[in-house]
């Protein structure tokens, strides 16, 4: 979706990495395009928090996690809406649309002529392929000393008697 194509108009956009959390950050800050006349208010909104959530989620694949919080820059009264991680799959424009209907319908102030502060974060999950496939459990010290590349520490009491023949 190229950005002419988008309901909405991006103001700024930053991007920070936390690499001891596996975890990125960005935040977008957008001031939405008026709607036609013909248009009904709540379905241009609904399709703007639509074309938001694809916009942010687009190349994030499906087993990572992510979260979104959204805040009206104009208003500083107005408290964050958030949604909470969850996989990407499940973050549906749906489920943003339930949460965000809901202040919309109890916040007049939350309009589309104001700028809005949306906060997406992600959090990158493990595949779990590492290691080789080296499995360690119930092998001989001998073998195991051969495989591992490490330390290994024994914790298990040998007892040791020499006799002589």
């Amino acid at each position: 979706m190229s950005e002419k194509q988008l309901p909405f108009k991006i103001l700024d956009e930053t991007a920070k990495s936390f690499p001891k959390f596996n975890a990125t950050g960005r935040i977008l800050l957008i001031k939405f395009n008026s709607p036609g006349e013909e248009q009904e208010p709540t379905a241009y909104l609904k399709e703007c928090i639509t074309a938001i959530t694809d916009y942010l989620v687009d190349e994030v694949p499906d087993r990572d996690l992510v979260g979104l919080r959204n805040r009206n820059t104009e208003n500083v009264q107005d408290k964050v809406v958030g949604i909470s991680l969850r996989r990407r799959d499940q973050l549906k424009p749906d489920v943003v649309w339930a949460v965000l209907g809901k202040v919309n319908q109890s916040n007049a102030r939350f309009v589309l002529s104001d700028r809005l502060e949306v906060h997406m974060d992600h959090v990158r999950m493990h595949v779990g392929n590492g290691n080789d496939g080296v499995k360690t459990k119930g092998r001989s010290l001998n073998v195991l000393s051969a495989i591992k590349r490490s330390i290994v520490v024994v914790k298990a009491v040998f007892c040791v008697w020499l006799t002589h023949l």
